[in-house]
């Protein structure tokens, strides 16, 4: 199959890349400008099998350039994914994700309606979608109540593409991952950024590490679950559905830093820094991924304690 993945270059980007060029698919990956036109962490045999191509999202000269290729699908993971980032410009995050779904997806109508192919369009969206005030497992029939403006810009993309699904039949499947983790993830993620503050302590001495607030709850997986979650809805995600990707248990993120603390090897103890707590933070988020079982017979198979070892002996990128 020809798969085209935006983002390629990012966390999961490269993961996903790495994974279909495995499984014997020809792929290509889209790359912002402006940076190393190239998928990092690849092989010297990957690299020679992956065509890296310039890839502006608010430039829809740039999309159509990129989707010439005609693609027979296309796992859509650029975005402002970092939901600090959102914060510091929500107006930036609704232009990338959300504008820049909507011309993904209608280019690819278009070629659709074209006779051009019938490429499927796999969008990962977030569960944080859900927003808070429910604590229990989200369902995908759950009511969309974004609190933070990466996650409303992630229900603007689910919106815009899923209107190019009902307006020209392109397959639009959704995916909401809950949280994922692994070496290589930046530290503007929570696992990797309590694990390098761990590593600091250990290295200096210090007795306490900062924080923000440790009480919400998550649900962790690891990246290669993820990517093989996304791999299973190419191929028999329902068009028009959403599936949560989770492993369905909660960790609060007070357990979460001890557990890491653990791996690392060093005795601290966090410290709440108030620039690190977030607004309108969800506190329970933990996602049923009933749905994307009965679909595709996907489950995870990286337990959460060798996800945390994998964090905590890595060093961020």
């Amino acid at each position: 199959m020809r798969v085209f993945v935006t983002g390629a270059e990012g966390f999961v980007g490269r993961t996903m890349v790495r994974t279909l060029l495995a499984g014997g698919h020809e792929v290509r990956g889209g790359i912002r400008p402006g940076g190393p036109l190239d998928v990092p962490g690849l092989s010297a045999e990957e690299r020679a099998a992956v065509l890296p191509v310039p890839l502006e999202l608010l430039d829809t000269a740039s999309v159509e350039s990129a989707l010439a290729w005609r693609p027979e699908a296309v796992v859509h993971l650029a975005a402002v994914a970092s939901g600090a980032d959102a914060r510091r410009d929500a107006g930036a995050a609704w232009a990338v994700n959300a504008s820049g779904t909507a011309r993904v997806a209608d280019i690819l109508g278009r070629q659709r309606e074209g006779g051009e192919g019938d490429p499927v369009l796999l969008v990962v969206s977030t569960g944080e979608v859900y927003g808070g005030g429910v604590d229990r497992p989200r369902r995908e029939d759950d009511p969309l109540r974004p609190c933070s403006p990466y996650a409303a810009s992630k229900v603007g993309a689910e919106v815009a593409a899923l209107e190019v699904w009902r307006r020209t039949g392109l397959r639009v499947v959704v995916a909401r991952p809950f949280p994922h983790t692994g070496a290589g993830q930046g530290a503007r993620f929570v696992a990797p950024a309590f694990a390098a503050r761990l590593r600091t302590a250990r290295r200096s001495g210090a007795t306490s590490v900062p924080t923000g607030n440790l009480d919400p709850v998550r649900d962790f997986l690891h990246v290669q679950d993820v990517v093989h979650a996304y791999l299973a809805l190419l191929e028999r995600g329902a068009p028009g559905e959403a599936y949560n990707v989770a492993r369905g248990e909660g960790i609060a993120l007070h357990e979460l830093f001890q557990r890491l603390a653990a791996h690392v090897g060093v005795t601290v103890t966090p410290a709440v820094d108030a620039t690190l707590v977030r607004t309108a933070d969800i506190g329970h988020l933990v996602g049923d991924a009933s749905k994307l079982r009965a679909a595709t017979g996907w489950r995870p198979v990286i337990d959460l304690d060798r996800t945390l070892r994998e964090v905590a002996d890595a060093e961020a990128d």
